[in-house]
């Protein structure tokens, strides 16, 4: 069996035992494990220490977004305010996305991340420092929270595009489905912990431990070596350069549905999810200041850590396509119940079979996308899938809010269903037969 780490026979002239090997024997025995999976990405011990870092750091964050959903609403009482803060904190994407991609793919990728966590530990401190006063402004707090998401919006296609260099990409479809899994079992720990926190420390306590959190990911990128990418000749065209992203989108098939999908999803069907306060107090009755409001966010949490942690596991094998546009059909009914729901206790089991649909559809959409992609170009494609997952939500939410005011929170999400119906004839991101294409080499990124 060959360790992770193991010195070439031809280059050895003495056994020698890395403590990553050693680490490696004990998680993984005797027992062979298939390349791909989330077991076989966990082998990796670079892997597992930045994972478990971006995980606490995630609860934090989690904590910080189900309670700054909630204080906007009990702050104003307005859906349309509640809209503005989620494109406070998401809209950068929009805008520094591709910007952040750029930047990925020239630098060293672990002090950029450690500065990007630096910034948004500070501006945590601010949104805490205004959230403090029993009058706070509106405008000063909605500046904070753009101070966050601006780190944000530039950390995650670092993030991304570091994913490979950790496990290799054999390892890639486990990693992704692992990360998925942890993002959404912080969306689990996170909200109750916070709408607890909320109801008896207030809100500038929530967004003080939020800070704290970051520490977590910062110390470990920084006990760990990553590999650098190689230095590359500048290229003619800046413009060129930033928008190579694009230019594989349009030119390869799959790439391109992959990410008009996400785009198109996110933008139309998932309203929900910011407008979740709303959800609570019109339709189930549940107050979006208690702590069932935390445990109706964290049954979304479960249900989407279950069907992001299954794409690695038990559907490991099976085809990321097909799992797709399954799971699209089955969010599309699965959140028309939703919809039509008026008593809280069945809306926790139902918000957890969306949540479990929609995330075994975007962990194997993206997994299908990483899988396609050469290295030169990674970040930048996944600056467009950012983009789409995080920045078209808090679009999507800024226009939403005032539709929610006018027709109702219902005929949103049931809008949001038939959005996914008609994405799952659209998103059919099948390799033509036969074509082991790897797509953005090198000679487009230059």
């Amino acid at each position: 069996m060959t360790e992770e780490g193991a010195v070439p026979p031809e280059r050895a002239q003495a056994p020698v035992i890395s403590v990553e090997e050693i680490e490696d024997a004990v998680l993984d025995g005797d027992s062979p494990i298939s390349t791909g999976t989330a077991r076989s990405a966990l082998r990796h011990r670079t892997f597992r220490i930045v994972y478990l870092g971006a995980f606490a750091s995630n609860i934090g964050t989690w904590m910080q977004n189900v309670v700054l959903g909630a204080y906007a609403y009990d702050l104003t009482h307005s859906s349309t305010f509640v809209g503005v803060m989620i494109f406070a904190q998401l809209g950068p994407i929009l805008l520094l996305a591709m910007l952040g991609g750029l930047i990925a793919d020239r630098v060293d990728r672990k002090k950029f991340l450690i500065i990007l966590s630096i910034e948004q530990l500070a501006f945590s401190l601010g949104v805490a420092w205004v959230a403090r006063s029993p009058h706070p402004s509106l405008v000063l707090l909605t500046l904070m929270v753009v101070g966050v998401g601006i780190g944000g919006a530039m950390f995650g296609p670092a993030y991304s595009a570091m994913l490979p260099g950790m496990v290799g990409r054999e390892d890639l479809p486990g990693a992704v489905s692992l990360n998925s899994a942890q993002m959404n079992l912080a969306r689990v720990i996170g909200p109750p912990i916070g709408a607890v926190a909320f109801h008896f420390v207030g809100p500038a306590w929530v967004f003080a431990g939020n800070a704290v959190t970051y520490l977590f990911v910062v110390l470990a990128l920084m006990v760990v070596t990553l590999p650098v990418m190689a230095p590359r000749a500048a290229a003619a065209s800046k413009w060129r350069e930033l928008l190579a992203g694009v230019t594989v989108a349009r030119g390869d098939r799959v790439v391109g549905r992959c990410l008009v999908t996400v785009f198109v999803f996110s933008l139309l069907a998932l309203a929900f999810l910011g407008q979740m306060p709303v959800v609570a107090a019109h339709n189930l009755g549940i107050n979006p200041k208690s702590a069932n409001y935390g445990f109706l966010y964290g049954s979304f949490g479960v249900g989407a850590f279950c069907g992001a942690i299954s794409i690695g596991t038990v559907f490991s094998r099976a085809s990321k396509p097909f799992i797709v546009r399954v799971c699209l059909l089955a969010y599309a009914a699965s959140l028309a119940v939703f919809a039509l729901l008026r008593v809280a206790l069945p809306a926790y089991f139902m918000v957890a079979v969306v949540g479990a649909f929609y995330f075994a559809f975007i962990t194997s959409l993206n997994t299908v996308l990483q899988t396609r992609l050469a290295d030169a170009v990674r970040g930048r494609v996944m600056a467009l899938w950012i983009m789409g997952f995080g920045g078209t939500v808090a679009l999507g939410n800024l226009l939403i809010g005032p539709v929610v005011s006018a027709v109702g929170i219902t005929d949103v999400l049931l809008f949001g269903a038939g959005v996914a119906l008609l994405l799952a004839w659209y998103t059919d991101v099948r390799a033509p037969e036969g074509d082991q294409l790897v797509v953005g080499g090198v000679e487009l990124a230059q």
